[in-house]
């Protein structure tokens, strides 16, 4: 068989239920950034090149066979740790954070990456590890060592939704892996212990600021609880039905800051209101629960956690973003992934779209153990 007819017949295997749900959402984000920037086509234009340019690349990591990308794992994975070094050495300082590289043409967030990177080391090394070795102290130690790693390098930037964001979707994997139930609850109680002290000590003051404004909003309105305050005020003012398209005021106004990226979910409940944003949460709910479906059909391990880690990655954006436009956890730099606007983080998204592709088209697929 010819390698074109053998491509065509991948592409036509592939589940493109999927990439609809994908462009679904990601054609509600071009809407709503033209309305968050009052009718400018630039943003909105912008962003759907980025979604197209992106599909392009999902398409393409979907077609490479998942025994590539299990041998790419931790090269991919040393790449990113090499990444964050440079950031630390000579990355880009913005508003008092030193997260992206300059490149020349464009700036590259090298944490997104990791995002990924992550992901697929830790499918590949429970992949490889013995199951009676899962709840070892040494098979923990291994997998703990890969977490720590990016997760102190992105800390020190600092971005501390990243590395929380990073680090729940590693140990949720670790959990999946088939963690003994006496480990997680002897971590568990270490995390009891540890968060408040490290909320005390180790938090920068600004960080700390914003954990006191989301439990009190209203004792600095116009200051740090300013953008929560105008977020709940934009939501409230939507009703049922919304008050329509570009026709909100808190929005249009731009009463809310940052509503064409981490706040944009504030412009869909005030223009379409309860009924649009129970629209948003159902597909994203869809899409989330067609990737476990699809992670559920693979025959090997690293398949199977790579995509369960890659939705829990994707799901923690969705939940972490909606709670905090809601006022249900504190404000952080989380997107609303598809919808809101921003280059990097929608190039790693699609990109985890194409491995969880990749993993379903060739779910069927042997793959050796430690490398082999």
């Amino acid at each position: 068989m010819s390698l074109w007819r053998s491509t065509q017949n991948r592409i036509y295997e592939i589940n493109w239920l999927l990439p609809a749900l994908i462009y679904i959402l990601g054609i509600i984000g071009v809407a709503m950034i033209y309305a968050a920037k009052d009718g400018s086509w630039y943003f909105a234009q912008a962003h759907l090149t980025r979604l197209l340019l992106a599909g392009g690349g999902m398409l393409f990591i979907a077609l490479i066979d998942i025994r590539i990308w299990y041998h790419l794992a931790y090269p991919i994975y040393a790449g990113g740790l090499v990444l964050l070094l440079a950031v630390d050495q000579f990355g880009v300082l913005r508003n008092g954070a030193q997260r992206w590289l300059d490149l020349g043409v464009t700036t590259l967030q090298p944490s997104e990456i990791m995002k990924l990177a992550i992901v697929l080391a830790i499918a590949r090394y429970y992949h490889d590890l013995d199951k009676d070795r899962v709840s070892h102290p040494l098979g923990l130690f291994g997998a703990m060592i890969l977490i720590a790693l990016p997760a102190l390098l992105i800390l020190r930037q600092p971005d501390l939704g990243t590395t929380l964001l990073l680090t729940m979707t590693a140990l949720s994997m670790v959990f999946l892996a088939g963690i003994n139930w006496r480990i997680i609850g002897a971590g568990a109680i270490g995390a009891i212990i540890a968060i408040p002290l490290y909320v005390r000590f180790g938090l920068h003051p600004y960080q700390r600021e914003r954990i006191m404004t989301f439990f009190d909003p209203s004792a600095d309105p116009i200051d740090a609880g300013y953008h929560i305050t105008q977020s709940k005020i934009a939501l409230g003012s939507g009703g049922v039905s919304g008050k329509g398209y570009m026709q909100g005021t808190q929005t249009q106004l731009d009463y809310v800051p940052e509503n064409e990226t981490d706040f944009i979910f504030t412009v869909i409940g005030e223009e379409f209101g309860f009924i649009g944003g129970l629209t948003t949460m159902a597909l994203y709910g869809l899409l989330i629960a067609m990737c476990v479906w699809m992670a559920l059909q693979c025959k090997n391990t690293f398949s199977k956690l790579m995509i369960l880690g890659l939705t829990t990655t994707f799901a923690l954006y969705v939940f972490i973003n909606l709670a905090m436009v809601m006022g249900l956890a504190p404000v952080v730099g989380v997107p609303l992934p598809l919808i809101s606007y921003g280059g990097t983080v929608i190039m790693a998204v699609m990109a985890g779209f194409g491995l969880m592709l990749s993993a379903h088209l060739y779910r069927q697929s042997e793959l050796p153990k430690g490398g082999r």
